[in-house]
């Protein structure tokens, strides 16, 4: 399975992009695993370092042990011998654990794609980079200015559209999300337009009134075209790893995510939490960000994701 579905070429950079920003996690704490289980006997101590390694990478306390139960499982039933062997299904073990249940629904017409996230995780220009993405798969996309309750967030939000591209629809400061999301999803149809990438709040007063924002939004897009399909995309830093996970899962509940954005791997060692967000949230990663260019935000598969970071030929 490659790692992106849209030309040679394309999937050629992507790879590269992938690897380079990965390649802090990569040296850091996942070379150490990668070094704990590469000429070792297969034993209980090895499998107590591996798990206190996989802690140290972000992966958390709950999910390393899951992980480790599993790799004994599997060393159990299929007779392996040695630490290469246990890398190798240490490998897919957590290739399985990120895969997703179903592919993101983007069959409506228009195609909506709602991003939410606290303020500062890198939201406005993973919105940004979502439409240079899906532009650069010859899709027509608009964006909604929607996230009308903090200061300069249409501003910023139309200099990345800029950017990227793409068509804006904006109200002022204040305004209803939920209409601008409507007239967005209106002016798409009406226009053929393939997508609509939708800003909102970052974070209400509390969490009924996210719920209710929310159901709105929801309602208004299905008013505005009875065709379109809706995904919720959640905006996490890997950089504050499980904190940020813990702290997503209240909101997660409260918006109705589909998925994740993992922004700012490029500036982790660690990375871990992205093994993470599917067994403690529920949610898929649907793509990851490595850094600050328009073009650094990937589509996220789990093979492509654990050769880079595991790679089978690794030095020490």
């Amino acid at each position: 399975m490659g790692f992106f579905g849209f030309g040679k070429k394309n999937k050629e950079k992507e790879q590269e992009k992938m690897k380079t920003g990965l390649e802090k996690t990569r040296t850091g704490f996942w070379g150490n695993i990668l070094n704990t289980l590469t000429g070792s006997v297969i034993d209980d101590d090895m499998y107590d370092e591996l798990e206190e390694q996989l802690i140290l990478a972000d992966v958390g306390g709950e999910v390393a042990v899951r992980l480790v139960d599993k790799l004994r499982d599997r060393v159990h039933e299929k007779g392996l011998k040695t630490g290469e062997e246990a890398a190798d299904a240490l490998r897919d073990i957590i290739a399985e654990e990120m895969t997703p249940d179903a592919e993101m629904d983007l069959s409506g017409k228009p195609a909506v794609i709602l991003v939410i996230g606290v303020n500062g995780v890198g939201k406005t220009t993973s919105i940004a980079k979502l439409a240079d993405h899906y532009t650069r798969e010859g899709k027509k996309v608009m964006l909604a200015a929607g996230d009308t309750f903090r200061a300069a967030a249409s501003e910023q939000l139309e200099i990345w559209a800029d950017r990227a591209g793409v068509p804006i629809v904006s109200a002022g400061e204040g305004a209803d999300p939920a209409a601008v999301i409507f007239d967005t999803v209106k002016s798409a149809t009406a226009r053929g337009y393939d997508m609509v990438i939708a800003d909102t709040a970052g974070r209400l007063h509390n969490k009924a009134n996210l719920m209710a924002e929310l159901s709105k939004i929801s309602r208004s897009v299905k008013k505005a075209s009875p065709e379109a399909s809706l995904e919720t995309l959640l905006v996490l830093d890997a950089i504050t790893g499980q904190n940020a996970i813990s702290q997503a899962k209240e909101f997660c509940k409260a918006a109705d995510a589909t998925g994740i954005i993992l922004t700012k791997l490029d500036g982790t060692a660690k990375g871990g939490c992205v093994v993470a967000v599917k067994q403690r949230l529920g949610l898929p990663v649907r793509f990851i960000g490595v850094g600050e260019g328009i073009d650094d935000l990937l589509p996220f598969t789990p093979e492509g994701f654990v050769e880079e970071l595991l790679p089978r030929q690794w030095k020490h």
